[in-house]
């Protein structure tokens, strides 16, 4: 079964089709440089491609030029360099070949549809381009009649409202224009769901917008429930996901770029934290020992008034338990660390990209490239392969 990725990023979602078995990537499309290293990187690695066919197969482009994008892009070939020649003369189309596409899948970028998002933007980002990416998605799959799609958000588009008309009323438009069935605007509540309940250790609530053409005569019912029957018994914590990682404490001595290192010679790719300084240490240690989580937001601005002699109306810190699924890992880690304090008092730090990749469920052998700001961004922006494993899991007899 061959799919098209859109808005790619790292692969949490190709990740976790291809692990279902049974599918295959024929292009997946990202426009950042990290993310598109990164996934190319992993399907030399895991997947077996020459460095050759991984270039061919993901594509570096703006998703928002439909025409380039779909029969090629010469005009636009010095904006991305790096991409195979055989898209730059033909697009997709020249990629896909004479090979049908089965489904297409993709998460458009969130900022626009956040809660946290629009409640910081002075026009609750309704000016924003991201609110309409929607339509070169749509366009993407209109091209190319795919029998299902899957389109993955996050819970804020339930309630955005750009240009005073709800999105989820313009996306079910969109897709009835040409010929996809969704369900209604009013019923894309009973679409979210939390990756937790499908064995991922973090509370990720998202919503699954499934289509299918009308003539595939699919029942989109039929297709939730087998969602459904994809969760498991027992859900996953903290302890289950990173506990057995070596420890990282605070140097005695730090240098300029490290506050942390290794207690014994065992090492993991990308497990370093961000660099702390001696005062969030000793802050760390104190929101842990007492367990300041639970304190009314007043104390808990008063105690940062009182370390940093900063005003804020929104809370800094908040420290991690073993016993609990993670909260949501988001994009912006680098910046929002210390609302990831880990929850072990003799470590005293955020959370490493390593933690951060396996609270998102990637494997232990995913290498991500770029900046550590560039890895918590693709981390926390991806889909988590095994949520994306258990959605392709329920695909599958709808597809066959």
């Amino acid at each position: 079964m061959n799919y098209i990725d859109l808005f790619a990023g790292c692969g949490g979602l190709s990740e976790g089709f291809d692990s279902a078995g049974d599918f295959k990537g024929l292009a997946h499309v990202e426009w950042e440089s990290p993310m598109v290293k990164t996934l190319r990187n992993r399907l030399i690695k895991n997947n077996g491609y020459s460095k050759d066919e991984a270039q061919k197969r993901v594509v570096h482009f703006d998703i928002q030029k439909v025409q380039q994008l779909v029969h090629g892009c010469t005009k636009d070939s010095d904006l991305y360099p790096d991409n195979h020649k055989q898209f730059k003369e033909f697009g997709l189309r020249g990629i896909v070949g004479d090979e049908k596409i089965d489904l297409v899948i993709g998460g458009p970028p969130c900022q626009a549809y956040s809660i946290a998002g629009r409640a910081q933007d002075k026009n609750s980002m309704k000016d924003d381009y991201r609110n309409y990416l929607f339509e070169s998605f749509a366009a993407i799959v209109n091209q190319f009649q795919p029998k299902i799609f899957v389109f993955e958000n996050v819970q804020g588009i339930l309630s955005a409202t750009p240009g005073d008309i709800p999105v989820l009323q313009r996306i079910y438009d969109a897709f009835a224009q040409i010929g996809y069935l969704i369900r209604t605007p009013h019923d894309q509540k009973k679409s979210l769901l939390n990756a937790n309940d499908f064995g991922v250790p973090q509370n990720r609530k998202r919503v699954i917008i499934i289509g299918v053409r009308n003539d595939s005569n699919l029942s989109l019912d039929s297709i939730y429930e087998a969602i459904e029957k994809q969760k498991v018994e027992l859900k996953p914590n903290l302890k289950d996901a990173i506990g057995d990682l070596p420890k990282i404490q605070p140097l005695e001595v730090p240098t300029k770029n490290l506050s942390h290192g290794h207690v014994d010679d065992q090492k993991v790719e990308n497990h370093v934290p961000r660099f702390h300084n001696k005062r969030d240490v000793e802050i760390f240690k104190e929101w842990i020992t007492r367990d300041m989580n639970g304190w009314p937001l007043e104390d808990k601005l008063d105690f940062y008034y009182r370390q940093t002699g900063k005003i804020s109306k929104h809370n800094k810190y908040r420290s991690l338990k073993w016993d609990k699924p993670s909260p949501t890992i988001v994009s912006h880690l680098q910046k929002d660390g210390l609302l990831f304090i880990h929850p072990d008092l003799e470590q005293a730090r955020s959370l490493t990209v390593r933690e951060a990749a396996l609270i998102q469920a990637f494997p232990n052998n995913f290498e991500f490239i770029g900046s550590q700001g560039h890895q918590y961004k693709m981390i926390g922006n991806a889909v988590p392969p095994l949520f994306a494993k258990k959605i392709a899991l329920a695909l599958k007899e709808f597809l066959k």
